[in-house]
């Protein structure tokens, strides 16, 4: 099977194919910092060839989501190092997700302050998930034009405090609505300084992001998640395609470990046919790094994307929550353990660490 082929990124050599991708449980403490049965759930999943964690706050203005860790503190730091060395003992690779939640979050979470974003502009039809039960999303304060700058600066520190705590690489998070995404977006910027307008200067925010990255961390240990057909979170664009072939030809100038790319999950059958149904064959083809390809993946399907040849890694959510022993089980072509959906966000081990292995 491809999918468990050895790989390399860069200088990193993979034991497969199959990555785990990034997803938020919201198992943190208040403080950002995280516990022994975080270092449990890595280590249980360390036969993925990549692992990439769930989001880690870059700031705490980054935050959106009450119990999610955080990656801007001595302590925080200090606590995934415990994570990345149990990974790392088990034969396993794994990067941090950089994350600035932007206007998806609400003040419960924030001590009274609005949630930033490039424009003003609130999340419409949705609700937020906050501490205090499901909250309307709230009009966003714009950033000034100093303060982007100043996030910039936070990704920086955020990617070498990762490299700290012994993270392999880091993945910015520019996918699904979040503040990258919300600069390029044109429903969620209308911004008349550099960062908004046209194209090019919608995508300015995630391409100096990707520099200070690149520049912080070196050659072959920064990825970025993209989802150029997913319109949740009111993440509207009337020309999709031009917009992320932009943003790929752009990221081809810089020294990549990869682009991460997800599948249309969330797109309606109706009213959005500018948005490309085919991502990889549309996208990924114009990518020089190499491309994992993400969402709604099976055993069957993932090695078919693979020998396609697109998309060289898949990466798999879901399926790794429920099975922390994936890639023997596609090996071994066992049936997958069902995972309990009520127990993904938040709670104890249920649901987090107590599904068996074979």
């Amino acid at each position: 099977m491809k999918l468990l082929q050895a790989i390399k990124i860069g200088d990193l050599s993979l034991k497969n194919s199959m990555a785990m991708s990034p997803m938020t449980r919201a198992r943190a403490k208040n403080d950002g910092t995280v516990n022994e049965s975080t270092i449990l759930y890595y280590t249980q999943r360390a036969s993925a060839g990549l692992i990439i964690s769930e989001g880690l706050n870059i700031s705490e203005q980054a935050i959106g989501s009450p119990y999610t860790p955080g990656i801007y503190t001595k302590a925080q730091i200090e606590s995934w190092k415990k994570v990345t060395d149990a990974v790392h003992k088990n034969g396993g690779t794994i990067f941090a997700q950089l994350w600035h939640t932007g206007r998806v979050s609400h003040s419960a979470d924030k001590n009274g302050q609005l949630p930033v974003a490039p424009s003003a502009l609130a999340i419409a039809g949705q609700q937020h998930f906050s501490s205090q039960g499901p909250k309307d999303y709230e009009v966003p304060r714009a950033l000034e034009t100093a303060e982007v700058k100043q996030v910039i600066i936070d990704y920086k520190n955020a990617a070498l405090n990762a490299i700290e705590a012994g993270f392999d690489g880091v993945e910015l998070h520019a996918a699904t609505g979040y503040l990258p995404n919300q600069f390029l977006a044109e429903s969620s910027n209308i911004r008349i300084d550099e960062y908004g307008g046209n194209i090019e200067n919608r995508s300015r925010f995630i391409l100096e992001v990707m520099q200070e990255l690149t520049k912080a961390v070196g050659k072959d240990k920064v990825g970025i998640k993209l989802s150029p057909s997913i319109p949740y979170n009111s993440i509207i664009e009337s020309e999709p395609i031009a917009v992320y072939s932009y943003v790929i030809n752009e990221l081809n100038k810089l020294p990549l470990a990869y682009i991460h790319l997800m599948n249309p999950l969330f797109l309606p059958e109706e009213g959005f046919d500018q948005y490309p149904k085919d991502v990889m064959g549309t996208l990924g083809t114009l990518t020089k790094h190499l491309l994992i390809a993400n969402a709604g993946y099976t055993r069957e399907s993932g090695e078919k994307e693979l020998e396609n040849g697109i998309a060289k890694m898949i990466s798999y959510g879901v399926s790794f929550i429920a099975n922390p022993d994936l890639p023997k089980r596609f090996e071994l072509n066992e049936p997958l353990n069902e995972p309990d959906r009520a127990t993904f966000y938040g709670g104890t081990q249920k649901g987090y660490t107590d599904y068996p292995s074979l």
